[in-house]
């Protein structure tokens, strides 16, 4: 009894044909994707001030694309994937000064007391974390799609 391997050869020098730029084409893709769907998480959970006056803060949720008035995905977009080794690293920053104390906490300004952190980031980023291998089976499968096809 024989066995036919013919198309897992085929399959074998498709998966051969994609260069190195499809490959760090693919890995840049789901990079961004990723950080795309934290960066969208983040500033949905990044509290707004409402103050007393009436006026509506916001600062604080804008600063996560730069105070640029775009979406995740589109600020994203701009932003450059760095290979450092064989690890990949996109920035995702918040430049508002005091975004690490409503992140983590901090003191009152009378020094008795303190104000729990809303830990916005740290808790996108666990529950990304989560669905990261999804993302990239997807990807992959459609890639290979694109491959075999």
């Amino acid at each position: 009894m024989g066995a036919n391997y013919s198309q897992l050869v085929e399959f074998s020098n498709k998966l051969k044909r994609l260069n190195d730029v499809q490959r760090e084409q693919y890995i840049e893709g789901a990079i961004k994707e990723i950080a795309a769907r934290l960066l969208a998480k983040v500033i949905k959970r990044t509290p707004v001030g409402i103050y007393n006056d009436g006026r509506v803060g916001g600062t604080l949720r804008r600063g996560w694309t730069g105070e640029k008035r775009q979406s995740a995905n589109q600020y994203i977009k701009s932003l450059n994937v760095r290979k450092q080794g064989n690890t990949y690293i996109i920035d995702i920053i918040n430049n508002v000064e005091y975004a690490s104390y409503v992140e983590y906490g901090h003191r009152t300004s009378n020094h008795k007391g303190w104000v729990k952190g809303k830990f916005m980031l740290t808790i996108s980023a666990q529950e990304i974390e989560q669905i990261t291998p999804q993302i990239l089976e997807k990807r992959l499968e459609k890639l290979l799609r694109e491959v075999v096809d």
